[in-house]
């Protein structure tokens, strides 16, 4: 057997799981739901080490060994002969949101459940191991042991901190059902020691490892179910005038008709799209960390493929494959199951924003606008008009090419526009300065107001045809709008408005251009292309070779790997389940079937042309159904009962961890990226605001850095004018992008700043020491005049003799004292209650015996000699036990 024992962070609670291996296919899996002690551990697990040995008192050969260490369980999965355990091996702190550690799984281990003795070997079951293996969960997997990742802020902080009562009236209401939400942790209420928290279901569609837990979900005991999340998790510091506030990006990606860019283009039958990642920027004050007490303030925005039945065909191993709509969809079905999930899960306004190309002398990109909306056309037929779904095509790539217009500035008026409809969420209510200095804007601001903060209602969905370069730009400028009224909201800037070239929206640009890079490699197998520098047209001309390399690097993954790469996501998620007699998974000619449920049966229920949303969720808008309080969303969620004194509800000791050595090195705030150290320039003097506009070069780490790379910056600045504008998005191509028929007009753009950069003809030397030594006005913020007046030396002057008249008088003193010495000395008098005390010396103070008493108990202490404890000190250590540990 197998014996799993689990822990919690502070190692004072075990659970025990046993696993049985003399089955060779099926798993056994036995939990005694029984919370043991640390001591209690160690005997069960010393029992069972004595006896399994091979002869009773034998030390030699143990009969209980340890096979692993691991930190989680991702889940159990069976190919052709028995069951693996997935193990989280090693893992990695990312972010911290309110005292919650989110973790990145560095390694994992599988081991294989049957006993050599008992297992029935096939010989396919390497490969299949190998192809599951494919899936490298140590890129951009992420957990938490006490946060719902699936969920976003806003549900984790409404739904999770409903009054209990609500909950304890439809508890008496539906006892007849057999539903109680209540779950017995077999604790008395006597006395009013019991603390009450919910936990809810996780959102299945972001959850990776749902199937991996399917055998066991309803066996253990919850505590025992890691949900995992795949995307991109990043954490930043923003330090104002050394006040921290972390900035948080969280992406969550769709595990349903999940896959690799060609292979997985619009939608299945069940109105799921390809490439759907909810993107959510987190934004908290993290000088106070708990959820009740501290600032948080989020922002959800979506991504995903067009909503319809489309394709394309890559056997032609062309850059660019024809799109095909594979379907005729006149009723709009798909779209209608699509956006019907998005009113249930964020509410109203579904705003949707189109960047594909609309001018093209070949079709290509715009046959999916048409098709985008004729169905947005007639679902809003149905819809009432206030809730109505929004349309905004912007062609970005037409607008990149011109020189007349300023890319970003027009993204900035399409965000500003879209944050005001769907207003963001914020946990507490406007701060009394927003009254003082009321705002234009502030008052504008959509969203649903509440008595504790706002909630945002209604999300943006972008999308390009990849949805990976346009698409990260467009969310950029949306989240930087957005991040602005959250600034606003807490009170840490006076007007909602960011400036580009500051260390905030660096620190931001930072934090999103990884985002990009890192979906993009998920889907497209490369970094971005294009990035918001291209579209400010202030790239580097370096940046150009690198552009071209990463088209070739996706174009090569698009046509090698990208077969494999969904493979493997087809069998880690459970879309094919591998069968004795029936065709393997690498002998299918398409996937088509496994993620088209309707291709396989008929569904026996017909959704309405007209109805197209479930019922009772129009009744709620603009508030999401998920959020709102009705008997279907009661049943996701479960209270459960703690006692007062336990771990899990001390946040202080969760996350500082006073039992353990901790480093102040390895400490993880310290770590994680600074505004201050990564990008205030050094030579900043009396500016430190991160809402200051900077130089283009200048940044932290420009300045901080060695030689070459300051040569470098040197060299940009000075290539900067003179190089060739950066291609458009035309030139350096991704191949979503078709330069056949877009007007070859408003060709070569001209350089674009925000910021203008003084560029002369002098040498690289001068340059760099016009870094390095800098004028007194930029260190100091005033300017020194050559020669201070003449009243002012003599001031100075006098003030130096009388210090150097006393510092003389007080040495010579002791050896003779001769009035000659103290003709032109002023007589000063110590006014101090020092004997002697002046700039140069002085007397300490005498400490109390009380005082002395206390210290030399404190070095005794230190030295292992203890003080004898007096009664109430025996009276309070028996009041901390007793609260503590009976």
């Amino acid at each position: 057997r197998y014996f799993l024992v689990g822990s919690n962070p502070a190692e004072t609670k075990y659970r025990v799981l046993k696993i049985d291996r003399t089955e060779p296919k099926d798993l056994v899996i036995i939990d005694d739901k029984h919370v043991y002690t640390q001591q209690e551990v160690r005997e069960l697990l010393g029992r069972l080490d004595l006896g399994n040995r091979t002869k009773i008192g034998q030390k030699g050969s143990s009969g209980l060994s340890r096979a692993v260490s691991a930190f989680g369980v991702v889940g159990f999965v069976r190919f052709l002969e028995g069951y693996y355990i997935v193990l989280i091996t090693k893992r990695r702190k990312m972010a911290d949101i309110g005292g919650h550690a989110i973790y990145k799984i560095e390694d994992t281990n599988m081991i294989y459940i049957p006993n050599d003795s008992v297992r029935v070997t096939h010989p396919d079951e390497a490969r299949y191991l190998r192809i599951f293996q494919n899936v490298d969960l140590s890129s951009n997997f992420y957990f938490s042991y006490s946060y719902d990742l699936s969920h976003s802020l806003q549900y984790n902080l409404t739904v999770l901190r409903m009054p209990l009562e609500t909950l304890k009236t439809e508890t008496i209401q539906t006892r007849q059902e057999s539903f109680d939400i209540f779950e017995d942790e077999g604790l008395s209420t006597q006395g009013g020691s019991g603390v009450f928290g919910i936990c809810s279901k996780p959102y299945e569609k972001y959850v990776w490892n749902g199937k991996l837990l399917e055998a066991v979900k309803n066996t253990v005991h919850r505590d025992w179910l890691l949900y995992i999340i795949h995307g991109f998790c990043g954490q930043s510091k923003l330090l104002i005038y050394g006040r921290p506030i972390y900035v948080t990006l969280i992406a969550r990606r769709s595990s349903i008709f999940a896959g690799t860019r060609f292979l997985k283009r619009g939608a299945n039958c069940e109105g799921d799209v390809a490439n759907e990642v909810e993107t959510e920027q987190i934004l908290y004050d993290a000088s106070v960390m708990s959820f009740s007490a501290g600032s948080y303030s989020s922002y959800v925005q979506v991504r995903g493929s067009v909503p319809l039945y489309w394709s394309q065909d890559i056997s032609t191993m062309m850059p660019k494959p024809p799109i095909t709509l594979d379907q005729a969809d006149p009723f709009a079905h798909v779209a209608a199951l699509h956006f019907d999930q998005m009113l249930q899960r964020f509410g109203s306004p579904i705003i949707i924003l189109n960047l594909v190309k609309e001018r093209e002398k070949r079709k290509h990109e715009r046959i999916l606008s048409e098709e985008l909306v004729a169905a947005v056309t007639y679902l809003n037929q149905f819809l009432p008009p206030e809730h109505a779904i929004i349309y905004i095509p912007w062609d970005m790539a037409k607008y990149t090419k011109s020189k007349l217009c300023n890319v970003l500035d027009r993204l900035n008026v399409i965000a500003e526009s879209v944050v005001k409809k769907t207003g963001f969420f914020v946990n507490r209510p406007d701060s009394y300065c927003s009254i003082l200095r009321p705002d234009e804007k502030w008052n504008e601001l959509g969203g649903y107001v509440v008595s504790t903060g706002r909630l945002q209602t209604g999300v943006l969905r972008t999308n390009c045809v990849d949805c990976l370069d346009r698409t990260n730009t467009a969310q950029f400028m949306v989240g930087k709008c957005a991040l602005a009224y959250q600034l606003y909201s807490l009170g840490l800037i006076d007007k909602p408005n960011l400036q580009f070239d500051t260390d905030a929206v660096r620190l931001f640009e930072e934090l999103y251009e990884d985002h990009g890079d890192t979906l993009s490699l998920q889907y497209g197998g490369s970094q971005l292309v294009h990035r918001v520098k291209t579209y400010r047209k202030i790239a580097p001309w370096t940046q150009h070779s690198k552009d071209i390399m990463q088209t070739l690097s996706r174009y090569y993954s698009n046509a090698f790997s990208d077969a494999d790469r969904q493979d493997s996501i087809n069998l880690f998620l459970g879309v094919f389940k591998p069968t004795e007699g029936k065709p393997h998974l690498w002998e299918l000619p398409t996937d088509f079937y496994l993620h088209h449920k309707n291709t396989l049966s008929l569904s026996q229920t017909r959704r309405s042309y007209t109805y197209w949303w479930t019922a009772g969720v129009l009744k709620h808008l603009p508030l999401p159904f998920d959020e709102v309080t009705c008997a279907e969303n009661r049943r996701k969620l479960t209270v459960k009962k703690f006692h007062k004194y336990d771990e899990e509800i001390d946040i202080h000791n969760e996350f500082f961890r006073p039992y353990e050595l901790s480093s102040f090195d390895e400490t993880f705030c310290l770590a994680m990226t600074n505004s201050t150290r990564d990008f205030m320039p050094k030579n900043v003097g009396i500016d430190p605001s991160p809402f200051t506009v900077r130089k283009p070069d200048e940044t932290g780490k420009s300045v901080l850095g060695n030689k070459s790379n300051r040569e470098e910056t040197v060299l940009q600045r000075k290539t900067a004018a003179s190089a060739p504008p950066p291609p458009s998005e035309e030139a350096v191509s991704s191949s979503s992008e078709d330069d056949s028929g877009t007007d070859k007009e408003d060709e070569g753009a001209v350089s674009q700043r925000s910021t203008p950069v003084k560029v002369t003809d002098s040498g690289d030397n001068t340059k760099i020491t016009e870094n390095v030594v800098q004028s007194t006005k930029d260190v100091y913020g005033v300017n020194l005049s050559d020669v201070p007046s003449e009243d002012d030396l003599t001031i100075y002057t006098r003030f130096v003799q009388l210090g150097q008249s006393q510092y003389k008088q007080d040495k010579s003193s002791q050896q003779f004292c001769s009035k000659h010495h103290l003709e032109r000395v002023i007589n000063l008098i110590p006014i101090s209650s020092f004997s002697q005390d002046n700039i140069y010396e002085v007397q300490p103070p005498r400490a109390d015996r009380k005082s002395i008493e206390i210290f030399h108990a404190h070095i005794q202490a230190g030295r292992g000699n203890m003080q004898p404890l007096g009664k109430d000190d025996f009276l309070m250590y028996r009041e901390y036990i007793r609260n503590r540990y009976m």
